[in-house]
């Protein structure tokens, strides 16, 4: 039943998951999650991984994420996404569903349009708490779930999905991979206070969030659709570029106008790998 998921960005290791659960996983793919299967270990990895990333926060995550991320629950164990669906359902709309890794284009965005955040259930390996390159249930629950409490991300997100929808009908899901990349998973926000995070790469990774707040040797740039959807990104290292944005509704509003004419273009037009500088670029500093 299961279609290996597409993986656009660049990586030298494969994507993992386990998609033959005994029949567990729906046609949709999404699967029970299975709380009591969690080891003792699998909880103290969660519980280490959410007290390192929580103290790193201040100065370089966004306020909202901040503001939310209390809303998750508990911190010294995996949570289950019944008790969080409680909550976000009441907030947003939004309920939480769990998957056994990445999943195939179609079903993530019908769960999106739908409301639905598919979240792994599976854990990295204590040998992994620095760095793992397919999302984890820690990834998608510390990373992801908390601006799904704020009804502006909230109601993008859905957008997103059901863009994603039209985008596959196109022939256009690479490019729009590109956007999801540079906005939700590794986008930052300008603040009166300077740059933070919002992207869920960026805020599950210790080193990855010094290196895309702090540090001098990224590119950070104002957030160009085209621009984003026409360049290249690595999943397996440090992003090279980062798009910024000054406001989440800055975000749904740029995001929100039909992107068939920009599809269309981009078929005409080279791509640009991640780093490489453009002429148009507006560079943000600092």
């Amino acid at each position: 039943m299961a279609i290996e998921p597409v993986v656009y960005g660049g990586s030298t290791r494969p994507p993992r998951g386990d998609y033959s659960r005994d029949g567990q996983v729906g046609a949709d793919y999404t699967c029970p999650q299975n709380h009591a299967a969690y080891t003792p270990a699998d909880h103290d990895t969660y519980r280490r991984l959410y007290e390192r990333q929580s103290k790193l926060l201040p100065g370089l995550a966004c306020d909202e994420f901040i503001a939310a991320l209390p809303l998750l629950g508990a911190s010294t164990h995996i949570p289950r996404f019944d008790d969080i669906n409680e909550r976000l359902a009441k907030a947003t709309g939004w309920r939480l569903v769990a998957v056994p890794g990445l999943i195939p284009e179609v079903p993530f965005f019908t769960l999106l349009a739908k409301r639905q955040f598919p979240v792994t259930d599976w854990i990295r390996r204590p040998e992994e708490l620095d760095y793992i390159v397919e999302p984890d249930v820690f990834h998608d629950l510390f990373g992801h779930v908390p601006l799904l409490f704020d009804e502006v991300f909230a109601d993008h997100m859905q957008a997103y999905g059901a863009g994603g929808l039209k985008a596959h009908g196109l022939g256009a899901c690479e490019q729009l991979a590109r956007l999801y990349w540079y906005t939700i998973e590794f986008g930052l926000k300008r603040q009166s206070d300077g740059l933070r995070a919002y992207g869920a790469g960026i805020l599950s990774s210790a080193g990855e969030l010094m290196h895309a707040v702090n540090s001098a040797e990224p590119q950070r740039m104002a957030l160009d659709v085209l621009r984003c959807m026409s360049t290249t990104y690595n999943i397996d290292s440090y992003q090279q570029s980062y798009f910024v944005i000054d406001s989440f509704e800055q975000l749904f509003d740029i995001t929100a106008p039909d992107f068939s004419p920009l599809y269309a273009q981009l078929k005409d037009m080279k791509v640009i790998e991640s780093g490489a500088r453009h002429p148009e670029d507006i560079l943000i500093p600092l």
